[in-house]
């Protein structure tokens, strides 16, 4: 199991669309040059959020240490969390487990999805390493993992179309576990903008801002702005704040370029699967399952992600009940942010309204689990840090949702089949309208 998840994305990914490229009949080099392009895609997207560690994170550390913040749960990160999560007997079986389930609702037709993010299994194997915390059954907490994997299909497909557009590519979609348990929520509050007239009619996505402030509104100068202000807050000289400003800049240029590569990878394998399923399947569509990653390409995604780092802080600290102090997943905030930008067709404004009512979610449900986290990392002998301990990661509303009924025991876990039958079928129909 340490081997298979030691190959990376970088590795496993290429491999697994190569195989799939030849099942689809593209022919050897072909697949090879698609899966490969599509590692590189991956490299440098890797490069480029090691800028995010590298350039904000000392920054982010900078203004903690500035502000005193007294809030008693640190946050280590979601490296820390997937490692200590996998490192649970639920982590061991998951991987196995989520693939089997995946191929059965594929055959049975209940999504269209094929998950191959292996490595974003982790957040099933939280939620069920902690449902096994709660009971002791190691039946009921596969079974939660497995619900929760099936939840993430089924947002995957919601959104598969519009992700397919935004994107510019056919056949793919995104259920990587944190990213697909926002989506009922910017769904819901898409559907809320639209009964408010100021933003059912914003238009401010960035051609308009340039069109209203031109050069203030290109990502580049956003990103120069917003570098300077993290390096005020952070307390910085000219020349490291200079450089934290190229660096802000730099993850915003970077993050669209490496996308643009990978998804020149994906475009061969998505013609070829058009023409395989329309051949031997009457048209039935199946789509890739890939890391949330693909959609930091989206400039407003990593500007308002930017945005909602100090923001996110404030909210830390003036939220009442909160216990957590974020540091290992703050750098990463565009991560928590990135679906919105596909659910509001690019809107900055209502992206950013979405992101701080997200934030506010993440905090309080990681402040939740911190108990739950703070055992499972006690077990592991992962981390030494005193006190309690937890992620934003954890901050996942389907973690949450799951875990608290998952531990009624087996007639909580009958909830949620009896719950998961029915969000198929509305998926299925409101796919099928689209």
């Amino acid at each position: 199991m340490d081997y298979f998840l030691s190959l990376g994305s970088t590795v496993f990914v290429p491999l697994v669309l190569l195989v799939i490229g030849l099942i689809l009949g593209q022919g050897v080099l072909r697949s090879i040059r698609s899966a490969v392009t599509v590692g590189v895609g991956f490299v440098g997207l890797g490069l480029a959020i090691s800028l995010i560690s590298t350039i904000l994170e000392p920054a982010v550390n900078e203004i903690m240490q500035r502000f005193d913040f007294n809030l008693s749960v640190i946050d280590v990160g979601s490296g820390a969390a997937a490692g200590i999560t996998f490192s649970t007997l639920v982590g061991a079986l998951i991987i196995p487990a989520v693939f089997i389930l995946n191929l059965v609702l594929l055959l049975v037709g209940f999504t269209k999805t094929m998950n191959i993010d292996i490595f974003n299994y982790s957040h099933y194997a939280f939620t069920g390493a902690v449902v096994h915390l709660m009971t002791g059954s190691i039946v009921l907490a596969m079974g939660a993992s497995l619900i929760q994997a099936t939840w993430s299909l089924l947002s995957a497909d919601y959104t598969a179309k519009r992700v397919q557009n935004m994107l510019g590519v056919d056949g793919i979609s995104i259920p990587q576990g944190y990213a697909a348990s926002t989506v009922p929520l910017f769904a819901l509050l898409d559907k809320l903008y639209n009964r408010i007239p100021f933003l059912r009619n914003s238009k401010l996505d960035l051609t308009y801002l340039q069109g209203k402030i031109g050069m203030f509104g290109d990502p580049i100068i956003i990103g120069v702005f917003l570098g300077i202000l993290l390096a005020l807050l952070a307390g910085y000289n000219f020349t490291e704040g200079a450089n934290l400003m190229m660096g802000v800049v730099a993850i915003i240029v970077l993050f669209p370029r490496m996308v643009k590569i990978i998804v020149e990878g994906l475009l061969p394998i998505s013609e070829s699967a058009k023409k395989f399923f329309n051949k031997y399947f009457k048209g039935k569509e199946v789509y890739i399952g890939l890391d949330s990653a693909l959609t930091l390409g989206l400039p407003v995604t990593q500007i308002v992600g930017t945005m909602l780092i100090p923001l996110t802080l404030v909210l830390a600290v003036i939220l009442p009940g909160n216990k957590v102090l974020p540091l290992g997943d703050l750098a990463f905030i565009a991560f928590f942010t990135c679906m919105a930008t596909i659910i509001h067709n690019n809107n900055i404004l209502k992206t950013a309204i979405s992101g701080i009512i997200n934030m506010v979610i993440v905090l309080y449900v990681a402040s939740w689990f911190a108990p739950y986290f703070s055992k499972l990392a006690e077990n592991s002998g992962a981390t030494d840090i005193k006190g309690q301990t937890t992620a934003l990661w954890n901050g996942n509303v389907f973690d949450y949702i799951i875990a608290n009924i998952g531990s009624i025991g087996y007639i909580g876990l009958g909830i949620l089949v009896i719950i998961t039958i029915p969000l198929g079928l509305y998926v299925k129909k409101t796919v099928a309208k689209e």
